[in-house]
């Protein structure tokens, strides 16, 4: 439970509200501090295209999904706008599109969290153009001749602007914002260099995300084209439905995904693409730490940053907490750069069987127990081995050995005898340059993006 003392002046400022969201979130201080500015503030909604019709909230709508994308427009949730993989998004039905045309989004829209967990947001980077998104994210249109986008984002996404955004929420359950809400929210013009400063940075961050998205599919087809396999992508899952037969012989295990044509196929094709092969856990160390109390600490000084699967698949992860560096048996549960994690838990069809590297700036973290660790010592067969787990064959393989009814798991034994087709080493070489230009252009967009939401923050606190 948190605590905060406040003069009455603050709540016949705030129109005498008597919720906590506007006082314990920084909103006011944010707000006193954005009128002390000598800069000139503008309503965020003369910022937008149209004004006010410029921040959309695209409606309630009926999801049609479709399995192909010939009959389909990749759609964004509000967990997936946060995220840097966008190949495995669903298909909702071009008719739902054209029923609703606020669904659409463009490179440039500053994106936000409307619902449930509120203020998270993303710029929509050109992957992303063209894509639906969800009612549960609000679009930031910008007028461009009045505002460069990336500095609208930059601010809104500061610690000057988050506050303002979701001291708007309503609601005593389920919370909201309306662009109502936000339609008069000031914004400081720090002046024309400055803000396209900020605006190239995110800028940079966003086509950095897109071209690192390329490499990766990129390194997919080499990946296929030197196994001589097919495109395994639009293939049935474990979740899809089948009725087959096994030979009693086949019966190792009784779990139904374990036996998915389909899943088998991917496995047994992947075993013979090359001529030779190797097992994981001849390449790697495979393993999962076992249950552990977590200790947290309030001064980051004294704990490790602590990450759960949930936020190592954001673009930019911030730890949900830090975990005292002086607890016992904490050491096992940190992670070194280029080691690869697979979320080993939850259901099949979503995070489970998932994959992330450890980046640079997560060196020596505390990671979930939830989280498989494939600790690969050089960085070029971990980057052949993310090309190969994270294809359409690599994912089958591994997310048919799930079991357990509620919530399945994966077990380190079963991942680690996976066979690993290794075809020549040039042909590696050039599968796993494509996959280490994309984490690059990765780290390069996250340094970016934090350098411009910190130019913002800089110009704001500095100035007179």
């Amino acid at each position: 439970m948190k605590v905060k003392s406040i003069p009455s002046s603050w709540i016949s400022r705030d129109g005498l509200r008597l919720d906590c969201n506007p006082y314990m979130t920084g909103a006011l201080e944010a707000r006193i501090r954005l009128d002390e500015l000598s800069y000139p503030k503008e309503r965020l909604e003369h910022l937008c295209e149209g004004g006010i019709s410029g921040l959309v909230n695209a409606g309630r709508i009926t999801r049609q999904w479709v399995e192909d994308a010939t009959y389909g427009v990749p759609f964004l949730t509000s967990t997936s706008i946060l995220q840097a993989d966008l190949s495995k998004l669903r298909f909702i039905s071009k008719r739902a599109v054209r029923q609703n045309p606020k669904l659409l989004i463009r490179k440039g829209y500053t994106l936000i969290t409307r619902a449930g967990s509120i203020g998270r947001m993303a710029y929509a980077r050109p992957d992303m153009d063209g894509m639906a998104c969800t009612e549960d994210v609000l679009r930031v249109i910008p007028n461009r001749e009045k505002v460069p986008p990336g500095y609208l984002y930059a601010f809104l996404n500061s610690r000057f602007g988050v506050p303002l955004v979701t001291s708007g929420t309503y609601g005593a359950i389920i919370q909201h914002i309306e662009p109502e809400h936000i339609a008069g929210l000031p914004v400081p013009r720090l002046g024309e260099e400055v803000e396209m400063r900020i605006h190239l940075e995110i800028e940079g961050a966003a086509n950095a995300r897109s071209q690192a998205a390329k490499h990766k599919d990129n390194s997919s087809q080499l990946l296929l084209k030197s196994l001589g396999l097919a495109d395994y992508t639009s293939a049935d899952t474990p979740t899809s439905f089948a009725a087959f037969d096994v030979n009693s012989s086949e019966l190792s295990r009784f779990d139904a995904a374990f036996h998915s044509p389909t899943c088998r196929m991917a496995s047994a094709q992947l075993a013979a693409a090359a001529p030779e092969s190797r097992l994981l856990s001849d390449l790697a160390r495979v393993f999962t730490p076992g249950i552990f109390k977590r200790r947290y600490v309030d001064i980051p000084e004294y704990g490790y940053p602590y990450f759960s699967g949930t936020e190592l698949f954001q673009l930019d992860a911030s730890p949900r907490g830090y975990l005292a560096k002086k607890w016992s048996g904490i050491e096992e549960y940190r992670v070194s750069t280029g080691w690869l994690l697979i979320q080993d838990a939850g259901q099949i069809g979503g995070l489970i069987g998932t994959m992330v590297r450890v980046p640079p700036y997560f060196d020596g973290s505390v990671v979930s127990n939830h989280l498989m660790r494939i600790a690969v010592a050089n960085p070029e067969v971990a980057a052949f081995l993310f090309a190969l787990l994270t294809s359409a064959y690599g994912y089958r393989a591994i997310v048919r050995n799930a079991f357990g009814s509620s919530i399945p798991q994966l077990d380190p034994k079963h991942i680690g005898k996976l066979t690993i087709p290794w075809p020549s080493e040039s042909m590696r070489a050039e599968v796993a340059s494509e996959v280490l230009l994309a984490w690059k252009l990765e780290d390069e967009a996250v340094g970016r993006e934090r350098e411009g939401v910190a130019l913002v923050e800089r110009a704001i606190e500095k100035a007179p």
